[in-house]
């Protein structure tokens, strides 16, 4: 995909420090260098951002995940496209692969804030003229924005990786809640698989227990799709149910990796033979195991800035 001479002088690509390992393969394969800026720490932890040259008139890619440490790289995002702002970029796009805060997008019980609405408005405050993420766990959050959102799904890039797996007839796509059955449909549209749905309970945030499993699983390769793997409680809750229900195999697939506390050792001990996941959010060497696959978004979310940066449909990417 090449777009004009003059659209790529006014192309920059910035990246924080949540994952310059993606922005880096995006950059390659938009064929552009990472701008040079720096992105630190004051003595008293206050965010510190430096842009080297002049970016007037550029149209601005940050690329800046909200992972964790999230407080961290929420506000080195906001002070980017802040100075990116005062330097007279011509516009300014957040790159936000992972988009924190967004499990608090209603209200469930009295008193309650709706976080992932905050931040949309602090995106908006800081300058952000469009964004750019990646399976959000709520769709409904791209009304919380007055710009532009394009709403990229890993679904394609998943599919394309278990496609090569060869399972034929013996594949099943989980839904590991009710909440997940669209999400599932889709992948086991790609697949051209049926779907099978775990119910389940939460008696307190953070724990899962599966009350029971619509669909036939057994003698099947399970495979269940989720767009966030954080304690993995519910994904090996559901793997021992599916199990005992005469899965033969089961197989997990997540868009983001947040793999809080223990969750990787509880993958490692589980009834799950394979975790595959996307680098939407940075694997760090204390979390990577034999049972993780990294995927890369870096050709999807590339494939959108071209268009975005050339004015073509992006809708088209979707499909």
């Amino acid at each position: 995909m090449s777009m004009s001479t003059n659209a790529v002088s006014k192309l920059c690509l910035m990246t924080g420090n949540a994952n310059p390992e993606l922005a880096a393969k995006i950059a390659k394969h938009i064929g552009v260098e990472i701008f040079d800026t720096f992105v630190g720490r004051f003595n008293n932890g206050e965010s510190q951002v430096m842009i080297k040259d002049s970016i007037r008139a550029k149209d601005i890619f940050i690329v800046q995940p909200t992972s964790q440490p999230v407080n961290d790289n929420l506000m080195d995002l906001l002070i980017m496209a802040d100075a990116c702002k005062r330097a007279s970029a011509h516009s300014i796009t957040a790159v936000v692969p992972y988009y924190a805060y967004a499990r608090q997008d209603r209200k469930t019980r009295g008193r309650e804030p709706i976080s992932a609405k905050l931040v949309a408005n602090l995106m908006v405050a800081a300058g952000m003229n469009r964004v750019l993420t990646v399976d959000l766990h709520a769709g409904q959050i791209q009304g919380f924005f007055d710009i532009p959102v394009d709403h990229l799904k890993a679904a394609p890039v998943l599919a394309n990786y278990f496609k090569g797996r060869n399972f034929g007839d013996d594949l099943v796509v989980v839904s590991p809640d009710l909440g997940g059955v669209t999400r599932a449909r889709e992948l086991a549209d790609y697949l051209k698989a049926p779907i099978a749905i775990i119910e389940k309970r939460r008696p307190r945030p953070g724990e899962a227990e599966v009350m029971s499993i619509i669909g036939e699983v057994n003698g099947k390769v399970a495979l269940m799709i989720d767009d966030i793997v954080d304690t993995a409680g519910s994904l090996c809750e559901g793997a021992k149910a599916l199990k005992k229900l005469g899965a033969k195999q089961v197989i997990a697939a997540c868009t983001h990796a947040v793999l809080s506390k223990n969750a990787v050792e509880k993958i490692n001990n589980s009834d799950i033979e394979q975790l595959v996941i996307t680098d939407t959010i940075a694997l760090p060497p204390e979390k990577q195991s034999p049972k993780i696959t990294v995927l890369s978004m870096a050709e999807a979310i590339g494939d959108v800035i071209l268009n975005i940066q050339s004015h073509r449909s992006v809708s088209v990417l979707f499909k």
